[in-house]
């Protein structure tokens, strides 16, 4: 070994400096390892090393005899394994090679591949196992020498000083890669300052900051962003930073497109290699920001209140609807009784009037106060534009005139009531807002077949229905009309920012498009297209009408409700039962009635109306039901699914339009009724 040594002393430098030029690149690591420790042991070599999750990564083996290579190494490859056999486990506990001969040897890869004689190296990287270096030999009684394992063992160790190097500079290149993304990421500006104030380097944020790409803004004074005082400041700023201290303070900068920003500078001095004052580092930080969070707070707690209004609303309104129902019902049999042109037929038609016009306002509500849970419902546009009058007309006030311009021919849309009628209402507020000294706003609905192309791109095509609302307001300026649709852009202090983003938002989930048209002092326009619904079959196509019933079983909750429909019904000639509660109907029909209808509530506390029918059915499939609820088909959403044997009667009702109801679904009545005023 002593005439080995010098040679093998230049063969194991030259491979550390192999090994070090091929740090970046692990597979080259263990490729130069095995050819090298071939080249000095002889026969083959290879390098076998743990991956980041704990297994064995593919081998890296060399034999001299390049036949032996493919072969062998497939045999000895291990990837995917974990270090738990007896080998490994050895390997890690002592640290100190494995020397194999004969069938030990053998077992490696099997007597078929003719190892005769092996050693495992462990190669230790950073104190902690990672891997070993293989040596085999396949002539005959093979054996390997002591000086032979050591050099191994030599070679293993330049093998760990290379994996550690690499994997340092990996965590180097990571860490760097970081602290990179870091100072591209965080929301507050950088910017490097040169002794005299113009940039070198500059972050995404602060090019957001100043209105200008951050590109652009190197080589460009900071002093171009701040008035007399603010350049003064800047300079004394950079003095104090020259002196090695560092400073903080607010001020005022104006931005590439003349608007004001106000900030808070962070400035420490850099320093070049040398320790020479370099320039300074700024932080910059947008506390107009928090003027912002501070307004998004407030309409988040606000956008809160009205959500829980909303849920008020609802159950309130369902309430008085019920109500309603009892003052309708009776106020209907009055009028049924009464003598013509006397004054109680007057005063049932004033109730039956009244009741007509509070439950217009109940369906308003309800339709206007919902957000979720919805469905869409086919929506004629008169209807949607008469039933909204009232609403812009509040909205507006009496300093501003309102003119709906539409024809009886324009397509229904099919949407959900509450939301388009609330886009609508945001609208007429933000009119409202543009004409504080009063106006004019106009709203027209016509039809359009759109072609592709014609409008924006994703805008929809085909059949669509035209809503343009126009006011006589102060208008917009072309780069506010751009950003108008934005969320929390808003040109007025006190506003939140949310209306038209509001109602940009509702258009789109209706596959609708908007777009903004406004001239200072002219006016704003907005144009909305909705997609038409599809053509609705006839109603005389509704299915075949069931055979004449008899037995109604009602099943209300509120009983006076319940005994009012049963009033109202009972001249007709029904048989009825009545069960103010869910689980009472459902024995009921267990135990063998069978009713012919089921009038139902469908917001009940034991069971809703839907789930009593999908009971009641499961003993008679074919159980036309009849639901009643103060809430409108939308405002239910999908808890109510109505079939073709299945109806709602919105509440307040009154007694013929309960009939009707019975006949639409059930067909004639079982006798004449003898209740109907001749």
């Amino acid at each position: 070994m002593g005439v080995m040594a010098y040679p093998l002393r230049y063969a194991l430098a030259d491979l550390a400096l192999a090994l070090s030029r091929a740090a970046s690149d692990p597979a080259e690591v263990r490729s130069t390892a095995a050819r090298a420790a071939a080249d000095m042991i002889g026969d083959g070599a290879g390098v076998q090393l743990l991956r980041d999750d704990g297994r064995y990564e593919e081998l890296s083996y060399h034999h001299l005899d390049d036949e032996r290579s493919g072969t062998l190494a497939r045999a000895l490859d291990r990837i995917g394994q974990s270090p738990d056999d007896e080998y490994s486990t050895t390997l890690a506990a002592s640290r100190r090679p494995i020397v194999l001969a004969g069938e030990s040897a053998a077992a490696l890869c099997g007597p078929e591949h003719g190892v005769t004689a092996a050693v495992l190296s462990p190669v230790i990287v950073d104190n902690t196992y990672s891997g070993y270096l293989i040596l085999t030999r396949h002539t005959p009684d093979a054996f390997y020498s002591t000086p032979e394992v050591e050099l191994a063992r030599d070679i293993a160790g330049e093998v760990s000083l290379a994996v550690s190097s690499a994997r340092a500079q990996e965590r180097l290149r990571a860490s760097e890669e970081r602290y990179r993304r870091v100072l591209e990421t965080i929301p507050e500006g950088v910017l490097q300052l040169d002794p005299e104030g113009v940039a070198t380097y500059a972050n995404e944020p602060i090019g957001v900051v100043l209105g200008m790409p951050r590109a652009e803004l190197i080589g460009v004074s900071l002093r171009g962003f701040l008035d007399n005082v603010g350049q003064k400041e800047l300079d004394r700023r950079i003095a104090e930073c020259r002196t090695g201290r560092s400073t903080v303070g607010a001020t005022r900068l104006m931005r590439a497109d003349g608007s004001r920003r106000s900030v808070r500078i962070s400035m420490m001095p850099a320093m070049d290699d040398h320790g020479e004052f370099a320039g300074v580092l700024c932080m910059i930080t947008d506390t107009t920001d928090h003027i912002d969070a501070r307004g998004l707070k407030r309409q988040l707690d606000h956008l809160r209140r009205l959500d829980s209004l909303g849920q008020l609303i609802g159950g309130l309104s369902h309430d008085f609807n019920n109500l309603m129902t009892v003052v309708a019902g009776s106020a209907d049999m009055i009028l049924s009784t009464a003598e013509e042109d006397s004054p109680h037929e007057q005063l049932a038609k004033d109730i039956l009037d009244a009741v007509n016009k509070g439950r217009t306002l109940t369906h308003q509500l309800l339709a206007f106060g919902r957000s979720e849970g919805n469905r869409p419902e086919v929506i004629p546009i008169p209807d949607l534009l008469t039933d909204v009058q009232t609403l812009f007309s509040r909205t507006l006030g009496e300093h501003i005139g309102l003119d709906l311009t539409f024809g009886a021919d324009v397509w229904p849309i099919k949407a959900e009531r509450g939301p388009l009628e609330q886009a609508l209402v945001n609208l007429a507020a933000n009119a409202r807002d543009a004409m504080l000294h009063g106006g004019m706003v106009r709203v027209a609905a016509t039809n359009e077949v759109i072609e592709p192309g014609q409008l924006a791109e994703g805008a929809p095509t085909g059949k669509l229905v035209h809503l343009v609302v126009t006011d006589t307001g102060i208008g917009m300026a072309d780069e506010i009309r751009r950003r108008a649709l934005e969320p929390f852009f808003t040109t007025r202090p006190t506003a939140a920012g949310l209306g038209l983003a509001t109602t940009a938002g509702i258009v789109a989930n209706l596959g609708g498009h908007i777009e903004l048209e406004s001239q200072p002092r002219i006016g704003t326009t907005v144009h909305i297209y909705l997609p038409a619904a599809e053509e609705q079959r006839a109603g005389g196509e509704r299915r075949e009408k069931n055979a004449v019933i008899g037995r109604v079983l009602i099943v209300e909750d509120q009983p006076d409700v319940a005994q009012l429909v049963q009033r109202l019904i009972a001249p007709a000639g029904y048989e009825i039962t009545v069960a103010t509660d869910a689980l009472m109907a459902v024995t009921q029909v267990a135990t063998g009635t069978r009713p012919d209808l089921l009038i139902t509530d469908v917001v009940m506390p034991t069971m809703t109306g839907p789930e009593l029918a999908g009971a009641l059915r499961a003993h008679q499939p074919d159980l036309p039901v009849l639901y009643m609820s103060g809430y409108t088909a939308a405002s239910l959403g999908p808890q109510l699914h109505l079939d073709d044997n299945s109806m709602l009667l919105e509440k307040p009702f009154t007694r013929s339009t309960l009939l009707g109801a019975i006949r639409s679904l059930c067909g004639p009545q079982p006798v004449n009724d003898r209740g109907a005023k001749q």
